[in-house]
C-alpha cells in the first residue's frame, strides 16, 4: 500500500527478550542487518500486519509475544534515488509504525524459515542501542526515533506494558 506521496505503509518490529536485548537479523544472502519489518496490505490494520510479518519473517505467533508499545505516529524515511525501483505506483520511501514486543517463549520458537521465501538467514540478540551503529544510513534516523520513543516501555520497569487493547487509542497521525 503506497500513499499519495509515494511512501509505502509499513510496520517495524523491535523484539526484545527478558534481558532487554533486541532481535537483530541478517538479510538472506546479504551483509545487511535490520529489524523485521513489512508492508501493509490494503485490507490490513497495522496490528494485523504486525502479526502476519512476525509469523512470516521469524515464525512467531501472537501468543509468543507481549506488545509493550507502539510509536505514536508514522516515521518516514526516503530511499536513496539510486535504489528507487521504476514501478507504478512509484515508491520513494517507507512510512512506518514501530512496535516493541517482548518474547514470552523460548528462543527455539524463532524460525527464520517459516515460509518458502525466508527474509533472513541469521539472527542474534544485541544490546538495545546497537542497531543505531549498524543500520544503513538512510534508515538510521527512523531507527533512532523508534528506539528512543519505545525505550521507556522496556526499561521503566513495572507498569510499563501497554496492552493491545490500549493501542487503538494511539492513532497514527
Amino acid at each position: 500500500m503506497i500513499d499519495a506521496n509515494g511512501f509505502r505503509h509499513n510496520v517495524g518490529i523491535i523484539l526484545a527478550n527478558r534481558a532487554g536485548h533486541v532481535f537483530w537479523a541478517k538479510r538472506l544472502g546479504r551483509d545487511a542487518w535490520q529489524f523485521p519489518q513489512g508492508g501493509m496490505n490494503p485490507d490490513e490494520s497495522p496490528e494485523q500486519t504486525l502479526f502476519r510479518e512476525l509469523q512470516e519473517e521469524i515464525g512467531l505467533q501472537e501468543k509468543d509475544v507481549t506488545v509493550l508499545g507502539r510509536t505514536r505516529r508514522w516515521l518516514k524515511y526516503r530511499i536513496p534515488p539510486r535504489m528507487v525501483r521504476k514501478a507504478t505506483p512509484l515508491c520513494i520511501g517507507q512510512k512506518q509504525l514501530w512496535y516493541l514486543l517482548r518474547l514470552e517463549t523460548d528462543d527455539s520458537a524463532i524460525q527464520l524459515d517459516a515460509t518458502e521465501k525466508p527474509e533472513f538467514d541469521h539472527w542474534e540478540w544485541v544490546s538495545y542501542w546497537f542497531p543505531l551503529r549498524q543500520i544503513v544510513l538512510f534508515k538510521r534516523e527512523v531507527y533512532r526515533q523508534a528506539l528512543k520513543e519505545l525505550a521507556p516501555y522496556l526499561f521503566r520497569g513495572k507498569g510499563g506494558d501497554v496492552r493491545m487493547q490500549g493501542l487503538d487509542r494511539l492513532r497514527p497521525e
